[in-house]
């Protein structure tokens, strides 16, 4: 079984223009890491937004071909379902920080799954460590740089413990430091058998995946 399949996939986002994806097919094994990498623009975020459902759930266009989660088409989910399945990190996050502080952004996911307290406590608790931003935990994520930020993303992804993650070009605002131990939580990640799809434009930082889709 699959744990990503892609099936002709094609989307646009407005009519008379030209599609952005072409009959795409590709599929991912669980425990696998998949690098997508292309230039600027030729659709790699765009295709994360398919996999993961915000397209055509939430953000409108033309789509045809399929895209199914564990043998599960994601047409037929819910974002509330997909959610628990898989998570994504995008290239800027800005647009996935929206609380007051630190500790209530990586809380929010799993509070609103009606997660115990004790478990949420649990998966807090390891996050702060794994990312070191315990130093960070009540602060505005507003106050904190791009680099920060982003690792105050990656973790509110972690704390949902979903089966597959997509990192979209997430190295793009680290420094060297941050960048080296968020390579390390995506090795970790894979030896506990998740599935990993990674974006980035610099295919050196891609050293880990299994195989690489070039668009």
């Amino acid at each position: 079984m699959g744990a990503i399949e892609v099936r002709n996939l094609s989307f646009k986002y407005k009519e008379g223009e030209p599609y952005i994806l072409k009959n795409v097919n590709f599929s991912v094994k669980p425990g696998e890491i998949l690098g997508i990498s292309g230039k600027s623009g030729i659709g790699k975020s765009t295709l994360c937004k398919c996999i993961c459902g915000i397209i055509p759930k939430l953000q409108k266009g033309t789509m045809t071909g399929e895209v199914f989660l564990f043998n599960e088409n994601i047409l037929d989910k819910q974002i509330s379902e997909i959610v628990t399945k898989i998570g994504i990190v995008f290239q800027n996050p800005v647009t996935q920080l929206f609380s007051p502080t630190i500790e209530d952004e990586l809380v929010f996911g799993p509070e609103n799954l009606c997660i115990s307290r004790e478990e949420i406590d649990n998966r807090l608790q390891h996050t702060l460590k794994i990312l070191d931003i315990e130093k960070f935990r009540y602060k505005n994520p507003n106050k904190l740089s791009g680099g920060e930020q982003q690792l105050i993303a990656i973790g509110a992804v972690l704390m949902m413990e979903p089966e597959i993650y997509i990192f979209d070009e997430i190295l793009s605002f680290v420094d060297k430091e941050a960048k080296k131990r968020i390579i390390n939580i995506i090795r970790e990640l894979k030896k506990e058998k998740k599935t990993i799809i990674m974006v980035d434009h610099d295919i050196e930082n891609m050293d880990i995946a299994d195989k690489i889709l070039y668009i």
